[in-house]
């Protein structure tokens, strides 16, 4: 399910075949694989945390017998360095903005600013609320105001968009507190 609404969405806000997109938090391709295969050859590039995932995601490309798509895979312990030299149409953060405190969203929304095509937008999925943080395989989850994803993405020279709950935009995971999760979009300011 979650699989198929990742590319439902984006093939519903018009991501073409001739897009390049960044997923930031790609993981083991859970979203990946169907995104790498609708995309041009070379329009992927894939950035998680974990080594480890990023070798299994390698190994899922092979599987899914995606090598020739050219789709970059790339494990980093931080974005505040990291210049990958190419701009993107389409950033895409599912369920990972939600696991990042609040230095680690700043450093997102800057790296993202950094990269997006002057059209380009960032498509995320968050928690907003007031919450006691929790956690989830060694990551936080994080509730936020959206004022705060507002104020910290004007910070990163964005602007943000709350284009409203998973549930009203196709994720029916039955998970009441997943469905109720907020889809935010962000754009260049200006």
């Amino acid at each position: 399910m979650k699989r198929l609404f990742q590319i439902e969405f984006l093939r519903g806000r018009n991501l073409a075949p001739a897009d390049h997109l960044l997923d930031l938090g790609c993981g083991t391709l859970r979203g990946g694989i169907p995104l790498i295969d609708y995309l041009d050859a070379g329009g992927y590039v894939g950035i998680d945390v974990r080594e480890e995932v990023i070798v299994e995601a390698r190994a899922e490309l092979e599987l899914h017998g995606l090598g020739d798509k050219r789709a970059t895979l790339l494990a980093t312990d931080g974005l505040a360095a990291l210049a990958l030299g190419r701009s993107f149409d389409v950033v895409w953060a599912f369920s990972v903005l939600i696991h990042m405190d609040d230095a680690h969203l700043e450093e997102a929304l800057e790296f993202t600013a950094r990269h997006l095509a002057p059209a380009g937008v960032l498509y995320a999925n968050v928690n907003v609320g007031e919450r006691a943080p929790g956690g989830w395989q060694g990551f936080p989850v994080m509730w936020r105001p959206l004022a705060a994803y507002a104020d910290a993405a004007r910070r990163a020279g964005l602007e943000v968009e709350d284009l409203g709950a998973l549930g009203g935009l196709g994720h029916d995971s039955g998970v009441a507190a997943q469905d109720a999760q907020r889809m935010l979009v962000f754009r260049h300011a200006g």
